[in-house]
């Protein structure tokens, strides 16, 4: 990768060389900057604890626009920062190799230092003995940066983090020596065995002096400029460091995905699906640390006793350890979870609620940043960059969890209403937030998922987007569940999670869950709105794309009941802003968008259920799944297994499925189902499984089957436990 990838380099360097005219005259600059990001229309962050700044250094100026902001707003303010100070290089829209640095760690002093006015003098000092010696590299400009560099060890704030600023000022000629490039470096094939025995590790706390600095430096280069290794730049290691951290981290990640996730992916298919979670979160005790994270564009908890949270493999390490801390007095189960959420489950583009008590809501913001640790930051160790996108105050007519940090993203309606607060704004951040990347899904995914002929799925899609309404109905174990969000997902060509919903029918579901009614409330009572409601009023906002409302356990509901007016416009030719009913409550004119499709799941084996009544049947198309036991995907899946006794259970329960369906009391809608028998990898199976299956699933379901011919259980309970000896 030539240098040409890096267009920011020139552009550093060159507001570098300018700063060096304002060394005198910090009153200027602080001017100039304020000017920038007024016009970039960005509010100047905190760098001093006074309202109007006294003073700056220059790498604090890199620092506030490296943070964890948007790339617009980075370009926004690169822009301002051109015009303001004349810089005359290209202004730079990508930033490969560019480190950039945590919201808390932008500043490189402390504001509450009694040394401030030194260190912010030795970082002038080190900044322009740094360019000095890049520009002339001579063994006078040598001695001088490394006395400058040294004089700087001992300030606050500092560490590691200068070699990051002296690489923003020069990086064609220092080297960043952040922990990631540290954990590069220190591996052997990035650069040879004798860097890697030089640079520190990642977790090194002990800082290096001016001389060792540059030793690596020197040593790096010479590397680069040899043919042995794939680098000829720091910018390009840089680059390097920061691609492998992430696919190093996205592997972590995954295998934490797959041990986590196997029953969830199984049942319903989109445990790969990275979608936009929900937080409430509490800045310290009584909100008391709201204003200083709002100020330094950050979420912190606390527990420094933990340590490192990274450095955990399960929330119950992070118990242990916060049990052994405490020499065995309490059980944070609580704290540990909430420790293990904050490292692992926030990602960026969650949306993240900054409660205050239990009924107010202070902020609300957009996680920008991977978990990051600060050994620096006293009580508040544990970090997120976070794009606060509102600050104020607003009641919330509901009891907030009292944890410290919720995910709510599940409790749609409390998200709704926190949510409700900020709409009038929210539409301008849309931009603002990161797209998701949902993984591709299409009909080729589903048929090697689904033990379903190609013919079947073509005639049920079709069904679908003829009718809008289908029903999956089928005997247990046929793999209704399985199949409906599949089924979604191959439709729309992605796993798009954002776009389906799924709720369950059962005899206490009502009208006000589904559609609208009144709630209680402190006040007395008010309107909510219900699921298919509001999923319907975000399918009409995106109306050019699919959205697919999956209903299990259809028949458990009371139809009439649940549905009410809206009986009528979920028929295919009922749907859009045209055919419009007054609801009930609200009074509203309300219409189901035409880009809504029903999905709904029905057991057909369930005595205890009614037949649904006509007015339903003649809205939906009735699609039934058979057991797949013939299915091309379920032999190889069979074949693979690679069990002789597996073969033999699954040849027993063909039979019985016979038997089943010509029982005249019975029929096909009770035969047995294939996902009874998923879910072995090959060489996993074993008796013990197997035997599990026969003892705890089929036999009580034949003992319903056939309460009244006990003879016939016998017998049949015999042959399943025959054919796996």
């Amino acid at each position: 990768m030539g240098m040409g990838q890096f267009a920011w380099v020139e552009f550093y360097e060159e507001l570098a060389s300018t700063l060096l005219e304002y060394a005198n005259n910090r009153q200027a600059l602080l001017r100039h900057l304020s000017n920038a990001y007024a016009q970039a229309g960005i509010p100047l962050p905190t760098i001093d604890r006074t309202s109007t700044p006294e003073d700056i250094d220059p790498f604090t100026v890199f620092g506030l626009f490296t943070r964890g902001i948007t790339n617009a707003k980075r370009i926004a303010i690169i822009d301002a920062l051109a015009q303001e100070f004349g810089i005359v290089a290209t202004r730079p829209i990508t930033f490969n190799g560019a480190p950039g640095i945590n919201n808390l760690a932008a500043t490189f002093n402390a504001f509450d230092s009694e040394t401030r006015t030194q260190d912010i003098e030795n970082l002038w000092r080190v900044f322009k003995a740094g360019i000095a010696l890049a520009d002339n590299d001579s063994p006078d400009n040598r001695a001088q940066f490394s006395i400058t560099f040294d004089a700087t060890l001992g300030q606050r704030r500092l560490g590691y983090k200068l070699t990051t600023g002296l690489y923003w000022i020069r990086p064609r000629f220092f080297i960043n020596l952040d922990s990631r490039n540290r954990w590069f470096l220190h591996s052997q094939v990035a650069c040879g065995t004798e860097v890697a025995n030089l640079v520190p590790p990642e977790n090194e706390k002990e800082l290096i002096t001016g001389a060792t600095y540059l030793k690596i430096r020197d040593l790096v280069a010479s590397t680069c400029e040899s043919t042995k290794y794939p680098f000829t730049s720091f910018p390009e290691i840089a680059h390097a460091a920061f691609t492998d951290a992430k696919k190093v981290n996205a592997e972590r990640k995954e295998q934490k995905t797959l041990h986590d996730s196997d029953s969830s992916e199984n049942s319903l298919g989109d445990a790969d699906v990275e979608t936009t979670h929900y937080w409430l979160y509490a800045p310290g005790k009584g909100a008391s640390m709201w204003e200083n994270f709002y100020s330094q564009g950050v979420m912190g908890l606390a527990w420094e006793e933990a340590g490192d949270l990274s450095a955990y493999a399960s929330k119950e390490a992070i118990r242990l350890a916060l049990v052994d801390s405490s020499s065995g007095t309490t059980n944070p189960r609580n704290d540990a979870y909430a420790l293990w959420q904050f490292a692992n489950d926030l990602k960026p583009g969650d949306v993240v609620f900054v409660k205050g008590g239990r009924g107010k809501i202070l902020g609300r913001g957009l996680v920008t940043g991977d978990y990051e640790y600060d050994e620096a930051q006293g009580h508040f160790r544990n970090l997120r960059s976070v794009e606060w996108t509102h600050k104020g105050e607003w009641a919330v007519d509901r009891v907030l969890p009292m944890k410290t940090l919720t995910d709510i993203t599940d409790d749609t309606t409390l998200v709704a209403a926190i949510e409700t607060l900020f709409e009038v704004e929210t539409d301008e951040l849309i931009d603002d937030q990161p797209a998701i990347d949902y993984p591709a899904y299409d009909r080729e995914d589903f048929l090697s998922e689904v033990f379903m002929s190609d013919q079947q799925y073509d005639t049920l899609t079709g069904l679908l987007r003829a009718k809008k309404n289908v029903i999956l109905q089928g005997a247990p174990g046929v793999g209704k569940t399985f199949a409906a969000k599949r089924l979604a997902y191959s439709i729309m060509g992605e796993k798009d999670a954002e776009r389906v919903m799924m709720v369950q029918f059962h005899q206490s579901y009502s009208y006000e869950d589904f559609i609208e009614g009144y709630r209680p409330s402190a006040d007395g009572f008010e309107l909510s709105k219900g699921a298919f409601y509001t999923f319907c009023k975000k399918a009409a906002d995106d109306n050019e794309r699919d959205y697919f409302f999956i209903i299990d356990e259809i028949n458990r509901g009371n139809l009439s009941k649940i549905f009410g007016e809206l009986f009528m416009l979920i028929e295919n030719d009922k749907r859009g802003e045209k055919n419009k009913l007054q609801l009930l409550y609200s009074r509203e004119r309300f219409y189901v968008p035409s880009n809504v499709y029903l999905i709904g799941l029905m057991n057909t084996a369930d005595h205890s259920l009614a037949l649904l009544d006509y007015a339903l049947r003649r809205r939906f198309a009735f699609f039934t799944l058979n057991p797949g036991f013939s299915s091309a995907g379920f032999t190889r899946y069979r074949e693979a297994a690679g069990s002789t006794a597996f073969d033999n259970l699954v040849a027993c329960v063909v039979r019985l499925n016979t038997e089943i369906a010509s029982d005249e009391s019975l029929g096909e809608g009770f035969m047995i189902g294939h996902s009874y028998f998923c879910g072995f990898v090959g060489g996993t199976v074993d008796h013990a499984s197997l035997s599990a299956i026969i003892e705890y699933e089929l036999i009580p379901m034949l003992g319903e089957y056939w309460f009244d011919d006990q003879e016939k259980i016998r017998v049949w309970s015999e042959a399943l436990r025959r054919s796996i000896q």
